[in-house]
Formats: C-alpha cells, sequence, structure tokens
C-alpha cells in the first residue's frame, strides 16, 4: 500500500483530457482583451487576422506538443519535455516561472476576474475594508477571490474524480453559453448596418488613446507601424488562448496518454480557436469598432470604449437590454470559475514532478488518500493568494506571458533536438506537419518576442528578469541535495 502513495492513478478519459484544454482556455480574456486590442489596431480586418494568427499558432503548438507527449506520458508535461531536451537547470528555470508567476499569477488573476463580475450581482462586494497607502487595498472581492481558489483546491483534494466532474460541468456550460451568444450576436447585427460599418474600411489602422480630460487621440499607422502594432497587441489575445498545456501536467492520470494526450490538444485548441473568431465577428457585428467614449449608451460606447473594456457585457446588453450586463456577469463567473478549477488540478501536478525530480519541496511528491498531491495543491493555493492580496498580479502576468512564449519555443526546439538525439525513441505520435509547422511556430513566435522586446522593454525585460532570477535558487536547490 504504502509504495502507491506517491503513483497517480490513471482515470481521465478524452473527453475529460479535452475539456480541460478548453476550460483551462476560455476564462475571462475572450469577454475583455478586445476592447484594448481595438485601441491598439483601430481596424475590424486586422483584429480578425491577429485572432486568427494567435489560433493558427497555438493549434501549431498543440501539433508539435503531441509528439512530446506520446514520446514522456508522465505527470509534469512541458518541465519533463525540456528536461529531457535541455537539462535540469532549463526545466527547473520553466517549473520556477510556473511557480512564481505563469500558473498561480493566472490563478489569482482570474480568480479576481471572478470576483469582479460577482460585484456586479452583488454590489456589497465592491466595498473596501481597508486600505494601506494609496495603492493597496484590501476588499470584499479579494477575499472572494481567495474563498473561490480555496474551494476550488479543496474539491481538487477530494480526488481527480470531484476535479474533472467540476472541469466537465463548467466547460460544457460556458461553451453552450458562448454558442449562444455568438449565434444570437450574429442574428441580431447581422440585421443592422453594424457589421457593414466595421468592414468598410476595414485595414485602415490606427492606434487609439483616451486623453485623461476625456478627449482621444488617433494616429494612423502603415507600413511597419502596423506589424508593429499588432505584434504587440497580440499579446492579448495570446493570454485569452494560454493555459492548453496544462493537459501535458496530468498526464499522469490520463487513460492511453500516447494517443489520447495529442488528440485531447488537437481538439481543444481548435475549439476554443473558432470559438474566438465567432465571438469576435458577433462583437463586429453588434458594436460599433470607433464608439464614443463619453456616451452613456452602452452599446455606443463601441468595442474600444467598452465599460472597463467588457466588450462581452456590452455585446450582450445590444442583445438582451440591461439584463444582458447581468447574464453576461454571470457568464463570466461560470467561465472564469471552471477556468480555475482545471489550472489547479493541473498545476499541482507540475510541482508534484518537480519535487519527484528533486527540485521542489520533498513534501509536495506525497499523495493524500484520494492520490492527489495534496500538498503541492495547497502549496500552490497559498502563492495565488498571496498574488491575490498583493494586487500586483497583473504586472506578473504581463511580464510572465512573455517568459511563457520563451518556453514554448524552447520546448518547440525541443522536438527537433531529440529527433537528432533520440532517432530510435518510440513516437506513436509524430509532430503534424514536420518540420515545416513546427518551424512555423518557432518563427512566428519568436518575431512576436522580438517585437515585444522593442515595444514593451520594460514588461520583457522584467518577464526575463524572473526567469533570471530562478539560476540561483535552483544551485540553492543543488546544494542542499
Amino acid at each position: 500500500m504504502q509504495e502507491n502513495k506517491t503513483e497517480l492513478k490513471r482515470s481521465l478519459g478524452l473527453i475529460d483530457a479535452t475539456s480541460l484544454v478548453a476550460g483551462s482556455m476560455i476564462g475571462s480574456g475572450i469577454f475583455i482583451v478586445t476592447s484594448a486590442m481595438a485601441r491598439d489596431i483601430g481596424s475590424a480586418g486586422w483584429l480578425i487576422v491577429i485572432w486568427l494568427i494567435t489560433g493558427i499558432i497555438t493549434v501549431a503548438a498543440a501539433l508539435s506538443y503531441g509528439e512530446l507527449a506520446g514520446m514522456m506520458p508522465k505527470a509534469g508535461g512541458q518541465f519533463v519535455y525540456i528536461q529531457r531536451a535541455y537539462g535540469r537547470l532549463i526545466s527547473f528555470l520553466y517549473g520556477w516561472t510556473v511557480f512564481t508567476v505563469i500558473q498561480t499569477g493566472v490563478i489569482a488573476a482570474v480568480a479576481v476576474t471572478f470576483a469582479n463580475y460577482a460585484a456586479i450581482l452583488f454590489p456589497i462586494l465592491d466595498q473596501d475594508l481597508f486600505t494601506v497607502g494609496t495603492d493597496f487595498v484590501f476588499s470584499n472581492k479579494k477575499i472572494l477571490a481567495i474563498v473561490s481558489i480555496v474551494l476550488l483546491t479543496f474539491v481538487n483534494n477530494q480526488g481527480v474524480k470531484s476535479g474533472k466532474t467540476v472541469q466537465l460541468i463548467f466547460t460544457s456550460a460556458k461553451l453552450l453559453a458562448l454558442f449562444a451568444l455568438i449565434i444570437l450576436g450574429l442574428y441580431v447585427g447581422l440585421q443592422t448596418e453594424v457589421f457593414t460599418d466595421n468592414f468598410t474600411n476595414m485595414w485602415d489602422a490606427s492606434r487609439t488613446v483616451l486623453n485623461p480630460d476625456g478627449t482621444i487621440t488617433v494616429t494612423k499607422l502603415a507600413g511597419m507601424a502596423i506589424l508593429g502594432a499588432a505584434g504587440a497587441t497580440i499579446i492579448n489575445s495570446l493570454f485569452s488562448s494560454d493555459a492548453w498545456n496544462n493537459v501535458t501536467f496530468i498526464a499522469g492520470e490520463i487513460k492511453e496518454p500516447k494517443k489520447n494526450i495529442p488528440r485531447s490538444l488537437f481538439l481543444g485548441t481548435l475549439i476554443v480557436t473558432i470559438i474566438y473568431i465567432l465571438a469576435n465577428l458577433a462583437y463586429l457585428a453588434l458594436l460599433p469598432m470607433h464608439g464614443n467614449p463619453n456616451t452613456v449608451d452602452v452599446a455606443g460606447n463601441g468595442i474600444m470604449f467598452a465599460s472597463n473594456d467588457r466588450v462581452g457585457a456590452a455585446a450582450a446588453s445590444v442583445i438582451m437590454g440591461n439584463v444582458g450586463v447581468f447574464v453576461m456577469a454571470a457568464l463570466i463567473m461560470v467561465s472564469t470559475f471552471g477556468c480555475n478549477s482545471g489550472l489547479i488540478l493541473s498545476g499541482g501536478r507540475l510541482f508534484f514532478a518537480m519535487a519527484k525530480d528533486g527540485l521542489f519541496f520533498k513534501q509536495a511528491t506525497e499523495l493524500n488518500k484520494n492520490q492527489v498531491p495534496a500538498k503541492a495543491l495547497w502549496v500552490q493555493c497559498l502563492w495565488a493568494s498571496i498574488l491575490c492580496i498583493s494586487g500586483k498580479f497583473g504586472d506578473l502576468l504581463t511580464y510572465a506571458t512573455f517568459a511563457s512564449l520563451l518556453f514554448y519555443i524552447l520546448t518547440i526546439i525541443g522536438v527537433f533536438i531529440l529527433r537528432k538525439k533520440e532517432p530510435e525513441a518510440d513516437r506513436p505520435y509524430k509532430a503534424f506537419g514536420y518540420p515545416i509547422v513546427p518551424a512555423i511556430y518557432i518563427i512566428v513566435t519568436t518575431a512576436i518576442c522580438v517585437t515585444l522586446l522593442i515595444y514593451d522593454t520594460s514588461n520583457t525585460g522584467l518577464g526575463l528578469g524572473i526567469v533570471a532570477l530562478g539560476i540561483p535558487v535552483y544551485y540553492l536547490f543543488m546544494n542542499k541535495k
């Protein structure tokens, strides 16, 4: 009985794995980031192109990861792939970044978004309990955010079956709701002239800034300026499409992982890509691209100036009136709660794999009576809760998204490295379109990273700093061993 305390049980099928991929991807981003992207690029045509490129490179990455997942169907996923291709230091830097900001930062951000939308339905949550200085505010919303993380951690500690049930229910609910938004949005919107107006000069790009005095400044973009703006703002859609790789973290609990992980990666990313593009078409059918930031009419604010960037709520209000705002708030609560369930479920498995390799706290290798890495989950819960309180998770996410892209590139380069180093290794699934599809991902994503380095040097530099900070921590672990 004792030897099973550190061995995970395989109990998740293809539908469960696909649900985790889609559920982890769909959080709050699709309902919000389009506003910021519209201000950055100012063109309906370029907006859809950016979402399309995001979908293509996400699916391309998933298809490439399938080969690695088939070769190494173990808990820890990307951590394991990086270690086999590059060694322990680089794999630790990945795990370090995931723990400090990528996974826990996303969990904190999604939890706070859940609480922010809950405040629309329950205004008492908007009350601040106390403030420290001008920056730190402790509110009822932060308490709710932490409670949601603790609750989902508790549910996931009851066994993988409890976690997968919550994940399947919430993923199904938000997929149905999103399809309803898309179908009703296109049906209502295409009967107006909004869609036609948005696409009349669809390639005229511009950057729009809302000034403190309520006026707006519009700068026309052309040539390389368009590519620079697109390369910088794509970080928003990439963030919305991230976390698809979380299913690889729980490979130790998936039935027939050599088949089901590659399939779930492809199916999940493809489904979400289609939904995201259709959702943006629905926004463009319902709301003018360029609105008036000072109007009290929700639809009149347009996509660019949707209140608090809540473009999803603005679109719903066109379909259903004021009640649409509350319906959308409930939908986003469902979406973010389900998203965090998947993130919490999978993140603990990565830290479990790191601990088994001696690169995380030893206690994280222990499984509870439900064969779940409980201590790893609670450590993740604690740090994510601290990020909720700090109020700095938004900055951390900006830094981490760049670092996350770098590790995606490294991992897919690992497909080429392992083909050369281990040509005889068992590969039940081979990367689709190799070497062209993986190479396209590497080239396009590298170009995006270079653009971000040029246009957002401070945040990308801090992202690199967080990764580099893991180097002394790694040697500290090695010295203890």
